[in-house]
């Protein structure tokens, strides 16, 4: 059958123009104070304005009414940014709902579940916000990488963090975990949800390169089934003097050879970024939630040179940024200076996160019945609590298990010959360190002599991988990782003489912020053995 050609020119623009409003359509809607609770616009409920509202690249202000507009294709996540002095609503597992999925095709077919079909935009995408009584000075639980591959690592989780957690988390606002909430299993998410579920919180999510959809082939899609749990894994909210920004920063399938992944952005998340930046007062402090750090190890681009030096030009009018990052199973902080490109007058400062893990879930088991798991640099699995003074920031990262003022692993000989102990040396983790921090020693009270920074492996650690390649029958539990270098780590030789008798040690530690922390241990000195008469 033959069409005419004005038939065919018809169909043609009709189809066009079907598939251009499916692709393109421009968003509208409401941001409005929800006096009742209910989540839903009613008749008395005003609308609350300059209030900033996204569609992952684009941020637009509420007008006098609360209205805003914003253009959306087939594939896009419509959210509000929280604003100072207001509270996002939870669903019942304390997941904060401030988003909504435009996705009318659904996700593509993949091996785990995305998002289902959303169907046509509706005419008004609303977002509502109740009234909070909100403080400048609170603090905010973190976790790094809690990682469960199978439900029985989930009950580690569990018992090893969340049962000591839960019932304190008053005194925080919310809780972030920085990635890799699951180990390349979505559907371990909802066990994962329901353990941190306990602590109370509104909790946030960062997305982790073990949190993606593998079997896709643009990095736009990796993101499918954790969109479907958490929304939006680009986004930003207000608390107090805090701006906090969380980014997906894992570049799927990796741009240098389509193998594996490569820290990075894509120009419409670094425009995000720029358009958000534009509504943030300068004199708020700044926090990047990402999971691959910014900087590079080992020598490779681990992170995309030119994307991180995007970043850095639009932090530059900020004189107070942060960056949480996690992803690596130490505990280390970075500072990003004129060497990397980074020019300000202060340097970016990069804390990565311990994290709640561990070495994932490996070593013997403990009382608890869960593995020991202390990182490759020795630090214990543990988790932050980050405070925050107006635009000032401090940390206190606890170690799982142990009481709140355990901060330094001390490694020293249990007991010495008498004039030997000047062959001996004193190590000191302080496992929230940096190089920026000073650490000193005494002993039996006397003067205080200064320590020194060293990067080498953990003592403490090297030991444990030598008990567990030496053992005569295989130990319960996972093998833990090669040990690696601590970039918290301090050494002294344990020189003077010192008598038969018992010892103490103390050492300090005296960090950026002006706190002190203290450790010690005992050292017994016996008399050398006298040889016996008439034997050689």
């Amino acid at each position: 059958m033959k069409f005419s050609l004005i038939y065919r020119i018809t169909i043609g623009a009709l189809l066009v123009s079907s598939a251009s409003s499916w692709a393109q359509q421009t968003a509208s809607g409401l941001v409005f104070e929800d006096l009742n609770g209910n989540g839903k616009k009613e008749r008395a409920e005003p609308g609350v304005a300059k209030v900033a509202v996204s569609n992952g690249h684009d941020v637009t202000l509420t007008d006098q009414n609360g209205r805003y507009q914003l253009p959306v294709d087939s594939d896009d996540i419509l959210f509000v940014i929280k604003p100072t002095g207001y509270q996002l609503p939870t669903n019942d597992q304390n997941l904060p709902q401030f988003y909504y999925r435009h996705k009318p095709a659904g996700s593509p077919t993949l091996k785990y579940a995305g998002v289902a079909p959303t169907g046509p935009l509706p005419k008004s995408v609303d977002f509502a916000l109740r009234k909070a009584d909100e403080p400048d000075n609170y603090q905010v639980l973190v976790f790094g990488d809690p990682q469960v591959y199978t439900n029985q690592q989930v009950t580690f989780f569990e018992r090893g963090i969340i049962t000591e957690l839960e019932g304190k988390t008053k005194p925080f606002q919310f809780g972030i975990s920085l990635g890799d909430q699951v180990g390349d299993n979505p559907t371990l998410y909802p066990a994962y949800n329901a353990a941190i579920r306990r602590l109370a919180l509104p909790w946030f999510q960062v997305i982790g390169n073990h949190d993606m959809n593998y079997d896709v082939k643009a990095d736009t899609l990796s993101d499918e089934s954790f969109e479907g749990m958490y929304g939006p894994n680009n986004y930003a909210l207000n608390q107090g003097k805090v701006h906090f920004i969380v980014l997906d920063d894992i570049l799927y399938p990796d741009p240098r050879d389509g193998e594996g992944y490569q820290g990075g952005l894509r120009p419409d998340q670094l425009a995000f970024v720029e358009n958000d930046l534009k509504h943030v007062p300068t004199d708020y402090l700044v926090v990047l939630c990402h999971h691959i750090p910014l900087f590079s190890e080992g020598g490779s681009e681990s992170f995309r040179t030119a994307d991180r030096q995007r970043l850095f030009s639009l932090l530059k009018a900020f004189p107070h940024t942060l960056s949480l990052s996690a992803h690596t199973h130490v505990q280390q902080h970075y500072f990003h200076g004129a060497k990397d490109g980074f020019d300000r007058a202060t340097p970016h400062h990069e804390y990565n996160v311990g994290t709640t893990s561990g070495d994932w879930y490996s070593g013997e088991m403990n009382q608890q019945g869960v593995p020991v798991s202390t990182m490759r640099d020795g630090t214990p699995k543990g988790y932050c609590f980050l405070s925050f003074e107006g635009n000032r920031y401090s940390f206190d990262y606890r170690v799982a298990g142990q009481p709140a003022e355990y901060k330094i692993g001390l490694y020293a000989p249990s007991v010495v010959t008498e004039g030997q102990n000047g062959r001996y040396d004193l190590y000191a983790n302080f496992y929230q360190g940096s190089d920026r921090d000073s650490l000193q020693f005494r002993i039996d009270g006397g003067s205080w002599r200064s320590m020194q920074r060293v990067e080498e492996p953990d003592p403490v650690m090297s030991g444990v991988r030598y008990r567990w390649d030496t053992a005569n029958k295989p130990l319960t539990g996972t093998r833990p990782s090669t040990p690696v270098v601590s970039t918290h780590l301090w050494r002294a030789r344990l020189s003077g003489k010192l008598t038969v008798g018992e010892h103490s040690i103390e050492v300090q530690a005296k960090d950026a912020y002006g706190r002190t922390f203290t450790a010690s241990t005992a050292l017994r000195v016996v008399a050398e053995a006298q040889p016996t008469p008439g034997k050689e």
